[in-house]
């Protein structure tokens, strides 16, 4: 008996240690690259990579189309900056993130590239990451939005508007950040 549940106590750790890992045991440092995660339990988003395509940010998109420096990349890499989130790129023009959380925008979140203006009412900082490594705006969660570009589904500032934009089945998500060991540089589609 004793060995029979030892045996099942190893498959037990093996297999928990194969899982993505939601929990972060320190805060990232300052300068850190990461890689975001949705979490929502029990759904479609749950432990899905955030993906950079079209000026949008989605979670599920099965291919981003970056220019990347180290070959094809399955999600995209960030890091903060003055209270800016930004795509990672060695060599290539920076790509930071916003968000419109007016009722014209209601959350809509984005990236503009290089000089390129922030829409109206648009917002570029703000962003933080808490001591769990959770990422929020201003203190405002995310929203997953279904039925976006490839079947992925778009990501959204939390504004309190239930769906945004028309869309239907949004889901509040948390967003934790995960430290890129060995980040690769993109130039996302625009």
């Amino acid at each position: 008996m004793f060995f029979k549940t030892l045996a099942a106590a190893s498959l037990l750790v093996g297999a928990s240690s194969a899982l993505p890992q939601a929990a972060s045991e320190t805060p990232l440092a300052a300068d850190a690259k990461f890689t975001l995660m949705a979490l929502r339990s029990a759904s479609p988003v749950h432990f899905a990579s955030f993906e950079a395509a079209k000026s949008s940010i989605f979670v599920n998109l099965p291919a981003q189309n970056a220019s990347c420096d180290a070959g094809p990349a399955s999600s995209a890499t960030f890091y903060l900056q003055d209270g800016g989130l930004f795509l990672f790129a060695e060599s290539a023009t920076p790509q930071q993130l916003f968000t419109d959380r007016s009722g014209m925008g209601q959350g809509i979140l984005g990236y503009t590239t290089g000089a390129e203006p922030v829409p109206r009412n648009g917002e570029r900082t703000g962003f933080a990451l808490d001591e769990n490594n959770d990422l929020t705006i201003d203190g405002a969660g995310f929203l997953a939005c279904p039925n976006s570009i490839d079947n992925a589904w778009s990501v959204w500032v939390s504004t309190g508007v239930e769906n945004p934009a028309g869309n239907q089945g949004c889901l509040g998500i948390s967003v934790r950040a995960v430290e890129a060991p060995t980040p690769n540089g993109c130039l996302y589609t625009e």
